[in-house]
Parts: structure tokens; C-alpha cells; sequence
């Protein structure tokens, strides 16, 4: 393999062992293939394959264990999954120093969970030194190596309800055809506790239903791929086509399909693709078996590389005494309140300048680092999130600070739900602000919704790339009417957006109001709350 490239996933306290690597990697070449034409031929991996083998098993922490207790490979069908996973089965039973280790195959229901067992029983019997160590019990779909007295299993549909497992490993093979959570969560959540190094080997193809278990650990892969988050214990792996590419060109399907000239032929790809041309019916299957992609997946609304564009510096004390608005977003008490400024421009030449400010609560904060694997610490440590006292938002705090704020820029009203923020906004207003109440339908927020786009588009506005705000724009989905209207939709939205929603509610009031100098109607007659 040449001079081996350590992987970007590494902690800073591990590193690579070449030695544990290459004992992984030869034991998979004394397997032979089970299938088609590579039948009865050495299992030489290809090398997508092995980067993956030498990287989970390669790579460990100081005490000489495994980093990675988790991979999640996604990839299209074809391109040698079962393969790989049976023999990492057999890696993990007879290959490990694991005493009476168990490792357990799952699927959606057995007969799928035994079509990875069936490959690795082949690969025993094609293997003279195995033979005389593993014993196959076919009616019960286990194999037993007799050295250790460790075994691989596939588990009956029920497996989930019968807890008490040791596992020092488990292949999930199809992790998108889960109907639900319990089964993974019953397997992957304490189950290898009693192991020094246990690894939990998912193999899928992209899905349907993004309210599943398999979108949910596509998400977390997909953001630690992307640097958003970070999980040292988390092994990514994804093939695919980008939501951009065109489906029908033959660079994008080597793009997605690592395998493509060896476990599948191009002309299969060219024939499926030509059927799915004829039948558009059939274009959404092609996409996902033979691309990899989410067809029904909830696009991101906001595209990055055009909001990133407009990461021009806002300094704030340059806008000292301007006219801005302010947006509001309290979200739950034990959540992360935001608050937005928004600055219109003085003249042509001049942008829409944002300026947030973010609270959580002190005491929830590392808590919420190792559950959500978001780096709210290192964005305090810099300045970009705020923290108040307790295991609350502190409101009191936040109300003080904005009264500050109050004292170094012209802020002409605060837009808020009126559903989630009645006594901060009285308290606010008894403090002299003008307070908004802003609905969050269709009506009051497609508007700015859309408006933010288009200003984005332009480069007409600045937010100085705080990575905060970046974060929740990025997560940011929309939810369509019949009548085009849109709006951010929490609910679909896989994480926290308050900053964007803030955001597009100060930008209505500076578009709508700009710097004007008169008062607002607000002012007179106060808020209506309905």
C-alpha cells in the first residue's frame, strides 16, 4: 500500500499502529470471495476497503485500544459491502485476542442479517486453517471459534427485547431498513461496555425516511465529514453523488461507486441508468441504489458556499450609534437563546451588517458537547457563545445585556415569537425598547425568508463568518405552501436554527423600516399580543 496517510479522524492522543493494521489486512487476504466471478479467489481488498480495515483497526489510543468503536460506511449496492462485513465478522471472532467474544448480525429481520452470515460461513469453509478451528452451526446461524470460544450470531427479529448482551462487536448490515430505534439502540448503547474495545461495523445504502435511525447517523457522519461536528470515536465513510450532480454522467457514478470496474461492471450501471432515462419512475431507485443519495431526503435551504461568500467583517464598534433592529429567539429555558442585530446599509455601496449574540446554560454546557457533539465549548472559549449561570437560561442576564446593547447602537425595535417571550418582552419594553410581536406563518415569514436568500445571493449582506450563526443557517430547512410561500421549519430542521430565525425576524424590521428616524407605529399603541 505504500506510505500510509494517517487518517483525518484521529484524536491527538492516539496514533497509527502499521503493526495491528497489517495483521487486519492479512488475515482478510487469507479469505477467499464467495461470489460470481471472484468465487474461490483471494479476498485482496481493494483499496477503499483497506483504507477502512487499516483505520479502524490501525488506529489506536495510548493504552494500545481501538479509537474507533463506531464505522458507518454508506455506499452504493454492488460495490462488495456484504463481503467486507463478513469479514470483519470473522475478524472480530477469530482475530481479535477477545476472549469468548460475541459479535452479533443485524437487520431488519433475519433472513437479512443472514445473508452476511452465509458469506462469512463460505469464507470459513474456503479456508483450510479456519476449518480446524471454527465450528458452523447452519440451523442456528452461528459460528463458533473454538481457540476462545468466541462466536458470531445472527439474531432473531425479537434480539432487541432480550437484553443482557457482552457484544464486542456487531455488523448491522442495511441500517436503512430499520423500522425503528430499538433494535440499533439496544445494540450500540452500553451493550460493549464490559470490552476494551468494542466496534460497531453499519453498512448501508442511503435510504428514504429521514425521520429514521439511518438518516440520523447519515446526518452525524455527514457533519463530522464536514468538520461541524466532532466524535473521536466515530469512523465516517460515505460514497455518493452530491444533490447537484448530474445522475446520468458516467464521472459521477465512479464518483459514487468506489468499486466500479471490479464487484460492478459499468455496463450494468449504464444499462439501469438508460432503463431509469426511458422510466422516470424508476430514476429515483437508480439515485439511491446506484448513487447513494437521500431521494426523498429534506434539502439544507441555505447554500453554504454563497452564505460563507458573505463572511465580509463586521466590526462593531464601527456601527456604534447606527440604526439597527433586533431579533429575538428565546426557544426553550435549557436551550440556546439568540439575539440578532441587523444593520441596513447607509448607502448603495453599503451591506446589511449582522450582528448575533448567543446564551446557554453554564451548567449544561459539556453535557450538551458530548451528547450533540457540537463544539459549544470552543465557541465559548472564543467568544461567539455566551454563557449564564445555573441549568437555565438566566433571562434577567440576557435582558441587562441587551440593555447595554441598547446604550452602544440605536436599536429601533425588537421583533419576537409572541408565543415564547410575553414577560421578557414587557420587561424589555419597560426598559424603553419597542418590542414586535412577529408571527411565525407563512405570511410574516417568507417575506424576509426569502428576502435573506436573495441578499445572500447578492453579497449585499455581512456577518462577519460567525461560526454560530453559520452553524444554525446551515441547518436550516424550509417548509413550502401551495402558494410558494416559505418558512425555516424547526421541526424538520436536524438541528438548532434559532439564530437564523432571529435573523430573518430583525431583517423584516430593518428592510420594512431601513433608517428611518420616524417612530413606529409600535410605539403608540404598543403590543398586541393574539
Amino acid at each position: 500500500m505504500g506510505e500510509y496517510n494517517v487518517t483525518p479522524f484521529m484524536a491527538q492522543s492516539s496514533h497509527y499502529d502499521k503493526s495491528k493494521a497489517d495483521r487486519a489486512v492479512n488475515f482478510i487476504r487469507c479469505l477467499k470471495h464467495t461470489k460470481g466471478i471472484w468465487a474461490g479467489k483471494p479476498f485482496i481488498l481493494l483499496p477503499w476497503q483497506e483504507r477502512i480495515i487499516r483505520d479502524v483497526f490501525g488506529v489506536v489510543k495510548e493504552n494500545g485500544y481501538r479509537q474507533f468503536n463506531t464505522a458507518y460506511v454508506e455506499i452504493p449496492k454492488k460495490n462488495g459491502k456484504s463481503e467486507l462485513a463478513a469479514a470483519v465478522a470473522l475478524l472480530l471472532c477469530c482475530a481479535d485476542h477477545e476472549e469468548r467474544a460475541e459479535v452479533d448480525g443485524c437487520a431488519a429481520d433475519r433472513q437479512q442479517a443472514s445473508i452476511v452470515f452465509e458469506v462469512a460461513a463460505d469464507m470459513v469453509r474456503m479456508c483450510p486453517e479456519l476449518q480446524k478451528r471454527v465450528k458452523i452451526l447452519a440451523s442456528t446461524k452461528r459460528i463458533v471459534y473454538l481457540p476462545t470460544n468466541s462466536f458470531y450470531q445472527v439474531l432473531s427479529a425479537e434480539a432487541y427485547s432480550k437484553h443482557g448482551f457482552n457484544i464486542h462487536g456487531v455488523v448491522f448490515d442495511e441500517l436503512h431498513t430499520q423500522p425503528n430505534r430499538q433494535l440499533f439502540d439496544v445494540m450500540t448503547k452500553g451493550s460493549g461496555d464490559a470490552r476494551m474495545q468494542p466496534l460497531y461495523f453499519l453498512i448501508t445504502t442511503a435510504g428514504t425516511d429521514t425521520h429514521s435511525i439511518c438518516y440520523e447517523t447519515h446526518q452525524k457522519a455527514k457533519d463530522i465529514l464536514s468538520g461541524r461536528k466532532f466524535d473521536s470515536t466515530f469512523y465516517p465513510v460515505i460514497y455518493g453523488a452530491d444533490d447537484s450532480d448530474d445522475w446520468t454522467s458516467p464521472e459521477v457514478w465512479a464518483k459514487a461507486n468506489p468499486s466500479l470496474g471490479e464487484t460492478i461492471g459499468l455496463d450494468k450501471v449504464i444499462a439501469a441508468c438508460e432503463s431509469a432515462r426511458q422510466n422516470p419512475a424508476e430514476e429515483n431507485t437508480f439515485r439511491q441504489l446506484r448513487l447513494n443519495q437521500w431521494v426523498k431526503q429534506t434539502v439544507r435551504w441555505m447554500p453554504m458556499e454563497k452564505w460563507n461568500a458573505c463572511a465580509f467583517p463586521v466590526d462593531a464598534s464601527e456601527l456604534e450609534g447606527r440604526v439597527c433592529y433586533g431579533g429575538l429567539d428565546l426557544s426553550s429555558t435549557t436551550d440556546i437563546t439568540a439575539f440578532v442585530l441587523v444593520f441596513p446599509p447607509v448607502d448603495g455601496e453599503d451591506r446589511y451588517s449582522v450582528l448575533p449574540f448567543f446564551w446557554i446554560p453554564e451548567e449544561n454546557l459539556e453535557l450538551r458537547v458530548r451528547r450533540d457533539h457540537v463544539p459549544y465549548d470552543i465557541w465559548h472559549r472564543q467568544g461567539y457563545l455566551e454563557t449564564t449561570e445555573g441549568n437555565v437560561v438566566h433571562y434577567g442576564y440576557i435582558e441587562q445585556f441587551i440593555a447595554k446593547l441598547g446604550e452602544r447602537f440605536n436599536i429601533k425595535e425588537i421583533a419576537f415569537d409572541r408565543w415564547g417571550a410575553v414577560q421578557m418582552t414587557q420587561n424589555l419594553e419597560n426598559m424603553g425598547f419597542t418590542v414586535v410581536p412577529f408571527g411565525q406563518g407563512f405570511a410574516s415569514m417568507s417575506p424576509p425568508t426569502k428576502e435573506l436568500m436573495k441578499l445572500t445571493l447578492e453579497q449585499r449582506l455581512a456577518h462577519g463568518g460567525h461560526p454560530v450563526l453559520s452553524w444554525m443557517m446551515d441547518n436550516v430547512t424550509v417548509r413550502t405552501d401551495p402558494a410558494g410561500n416559505i418558512k425555516a421549519d424547526k421541526e424538520k430542521s436536524t438541528e438548532k436554527i434559532d439564530g437564523a430565525v432571529a435573523t430573518i425576524m430583525a431583517l423584516d424590521r430593518a428592510v420594512r423600516c431601513g433608517n428611518s428616524e420616524a417612530a413606529s407605529v409600535y410605539d403608540d399603541r404598543g403590543i398586541i399580543v393574539l
